[in-house]
């Protein structure tokens, strides 16, 4: 039997820890310039925009600390109470319709029929299609002269209306555009959830005569939520802070772009455009705390409805 002496567990124990050190130097390097650009367009822009929030700034000269006026200015302006109302009805609106149509197509791209992966990459597609492409397409999908949809409508004798120059139209066909072109991912989420839930599941039911409802509702649907969880974190944080697409159909100089202004838009026109910067920081401060609190009670509320066995 080999004797170990306390010499030899020394000298191990050395060569253990250098493999340790080496290992942890290889670590740090290869995360570094992850980490290195996480700071640098990350981390350090969101502390000189809490920064700016509190000072008058207009981009050129140097900033003059104003405490809280540009957040008293926030609260008491209409013109942004319109546009966290346009935000709220935004995501409210698209958010349910995305995840329910998500659900059902990514239910029905589960099942076993033959070149389902083609149609599963055609919902894909407009994920990885840039927004101005996006929204320049459905600028013309939506014109009322010679846009295809009014078209399509006038073939079953129904005038279209004037879809991104009406405000009671042009909030919502914005919405149409956003749930098309963020869909794909929250169905490829969904589907892998579906394809995650054991089969033997399904075999019991059809044991116990469940129909395809019933089994849906009674194992799909229970066994998806915690991926329904993470749809609705990331959709939300999303829709609120939309703006892409608003800046692309609408444009700057639109009479509709106060039905249908945003509050990143908002940033985006105090910021760039009028250059107050200070009071850009103070909208993107406040909008950072909301997506806080919502994400927040999200949390607290998942342990009520996702099942995660």
């Amino acid at each position: 039997m080999k004797v170990v002496t306390e010499k030899q567990k020394g000298n191990l124990q050395l060569k253990v820890s250098k493999y340790e050190k080496k290992e942890v130097f290889w670590a740090y390097l290869l995360i570094a310039p992850t980490f290195l650009g996480l700071m640098a367009f990350y981390m350090l822009p969101a502390l000189s925009s809490f920064y700016l929030s509190f000072t008058d700034w207009n981009g050129l000269t140097a900033p003059v600390f104003n405490g809280v006026a540009n957040f008293v200015e926030l609260f008491s302006n209409a013109e942004y109470k319109r546009t966290v109302i346009n935000t709220i009805v935004f995501t409210f609106v698209s958010v349910p319709l995305m995840i329910i149509l998500a659900t059902l197509i990514a239910t029905l791209l589960n099942q076993k029929v033959r070149g389902m992966a083609i149609y599963r990459t055609l919902f894909f597609l407009p994920v990885v299609t840039m927004p101005i492409a996006v929204g320049m397409v459905w600028r013309w999908l939506y014109n009322s002269q010679y846009g295809l949809i009014n078209y399509v409508l006038s073939i079953v004798g129904i005038e279209g209306p004037a879809w991104l120059l009406d405000s009671k139209f042009a909030l919502f066909s914005i919405i149409l555009a956003s749930i098309w072109m963020g869909m794909g991912q929250s169905i490829i989420i969904l589907l892998a959830g579906l394809q995650g839930i054991p089969e033997s599941l399904y075999e019991a039911a059809d044991l116990d005569g469940a129909n395809a409802f019933r089994k849906f509702m009674n194992v799909s649907l229970p066994l998806l939520t915690p991926s329904l969880f993470f749809v609705l974190v990331i959709s939300l944080i999303g829709s609120l802070q939309v703006f892409d697409l608003v800046f692309i159909m609408i444009g700057e100089n639109s009479v509709i772009l106060n039905a249908t202004r945003t509050v990143v838009y908002g940033i985006y026109e105090q910021g760039f455009v009028l250059s107050n910067m200070g009071y850009a920081s103070a909208q993107a401060l406040l909008l950072f705390i909301i997506i806080l609190l919502i994400t927040i009670v999200q949390f607290i509320l998942q342990k009520k409805w996702v099942h995660y066995e």
